[in-house]
């Protein structure tokens, strides 16, 4: 640990209430149900069950996050500025719950086009969910960096946010494996069931529209003590952009959205992936994975509890490095072992616990990981208000936002190029897929991932703010009157 992390000087101290937090948290719920979706489920039903050939899935979904890099910040910008009486964030907020709910029930709920129709059907529907999820995902993220100032406040904020995607992403996934994806006597695999997945998008769309609407109206009540808008300026569209532009010019905020990015990317094609993986690689049913599932909410329950400990413990910089480190390590394993013959065969109990325990232990380290790469950015509003002048919760947290549904749109793109790559071809049941076809699968597979997270882990060296260091920052805006270490929420 470095001297500047073991640093005695002052922090402000936050004073949230346990009710704001789990307000706070709640709404990402909407988040995790969606990207976990699109992660996990979306290319393998529009791929295997409605029969687009996976290549142009992921091209579907890359041209809406595409779109999507041009939204989030002006999104972002626009809710740093805005001037209502429901304050700079909530309105935004608000606006998202319908258009979200909507368009991800229609989603999942496809018409019986051509395929050509089908593809655009799917870009328009990933444009409008992704919008309105920014809608609501970049004012809300935003609120971390206003609620309080506080090093490892910020960490514990966060953690419950994080917590609580994860929850409602295991959650609605457990729901779809274990009750929903059924098998019958036409579809002998019930994730190759199309009538599990036109429940499954009314029931996640409902969660979601709730859960939104429950954070912003238990959120509500901090309107009057957040910070006001600057004032009204005119501006015209190039001083817009000069401005965002300088904003994103910190040097530590460019490091830790790099980072993001290559670690975002490999976690896409990791999710993206795991349904053919359980599938096809490891032959697991329908209750095994949702079994799965289950195990990994006691991950979610760990990373809420290890999170800030860890903050205060090795920093944040560190705690996410270290813990990036262990879940590559711990998720690449069984399969390394499979390619070695190191493993029982498919069927055996031994494989199902395996799977089972690297799963558990390496979500848990990512889900910290991913918690400290949040509050990461949050500590950088500081530094960019002393630089700029400007506070811009929401222009940090929108790029830290695209960041997220890379996860899911560079993730499945990968993965679409993967599976068509091996010939792995729509409708396949498990045992009809060649040995060969696996292997090639593992082989390819691995050394992608593996590389993009060392990528990741090695600019992380790049971010320099510490815990002292936010601390000195805090006192000099204290001096020229800005948010200052007295801040406390």
């Amino acid at each position: 640990m470095t001297a500047a992390d073991t640093s005695a000087a002052p922090e402000p101290k936050g004073r949230l209430e346990t009710s704001t937090k789990l307000f706070y948290g709640l709404g990402s719920v909407a988040f995790g149900v969606k990207d976990n979706g699109f992660s996990y489920l979306l290319l393998l039903f529009y791929n295997q069950v409605i029969g687009l050939p996976a290549s142009q899935v992921a091209l579907a979904l890359t041209l809406a996050l595409i779109f999507d890099a041009f939204m989030d910040p002006l999104i972002g910008y626009a809710s740093d500025n805005l001037h209502s009486r429901w304050g700079r964030r909530h309105p935004f907020m608000y606006a998202a719950a319908l258009p979200v709910a909507l368009g991800y029930m229609a989603l999942w709920n496809p018409p019986h086009w051509d395929p050509q129709a089908l593809f655009w059907y799917l870009v328009v529907l990933s444009l409008v969910i992704r919008t309105f999820i920014s809608f609501y995902e970049v004012p809300s993220s935003a609120l971390a960096a206003e609620f309080t100032s506080g090093y490892d406040d910020r960490s514990t904020l966060l953690s419950y946010r994080v917590f609580f995607a994860w929850i409602g992403g295991l959650s609605i996934q457990f729901l779809a494996f274990a009750v929903l994806l059924k098998p019958d006597a036409t579809h002998p695999v019930g994730q190759l069931n199309p009538a599990g997945y036109a429940r499954y998008g009314l029931i996640a769309a409902c969660i979601m529209f709730v859960a939104i609407l429950v954070s912003a109206a238990g959120t509500h009540r901090h309107i009057p003590t957040m910070r006001p808008p600057p004032p009204r300026r005119k501006l015209t569209l190039a001083q817009s952009a000069k401005e965002m532009r300088e904003t994103l010019s910190n040097r530590a905020f460019l490091f830790i959205l790099a980072s993001s990015i290559a670690t975002a990317i490999a976690g896409g094609l990791v999710a993206s992936m795991n349904g053919y993986f359980n599938t096809y690689f490891w032959g697991f049913s329908a209750n095994q994975i949702a079994g799965f599932t289950l195990g990994v909410f006691l991950s979610a329950f760990m990373g809420l509890a290890l999170g800030p400990r860890l903050s205060r413990w090795l920093g944040k910089r560190r705690s996410a490095m270290t813990l990036l480190l262990l879940a590559v390590a711990i998720l690449s394993t069984p399969i390394i072992l499979r390619l070695m013959n190191l493993v029982p065969a498919n069927g055996s109990p031994v494989i199902f616990w395996i799977i089972m325990v690297t799963s558990i232990l390496g979500t848990a380290c990512a889900i910290v990981a991913g918690a400290m790469s949040a509050s990461m950015v949050a500590d950088v509003v500081e530094v960019g208000e002393l630089r700029t002048g400007r506070r811009s919760e929401g222009v940090y947290f929108a790029a830290s936002s695209f960041v997220s549904k890379a996860v899911s749109g560079f993730g499945v793109l990968g993965a679409g190029v993967l599976i068509d790559t091996i010939g792995l071809k729509t409708g396949m049941a498990p045992d009809q897929v060649p040995l060969d076809v696996l292997r090639h699968m593992a082989l390819i597979y691995l050394p992608v991932v593996i590389g993009l997270y060392l990528v990741g882990l090695l600019l992380l060296f790049g971010y320099d703010i510490t815990r002292s260091s936010h601390a000195a920052t805090l006192r000099t805006l204290s001096e020229k009157g800005g948010e200052g270490a007295s801040r406390d929420a």
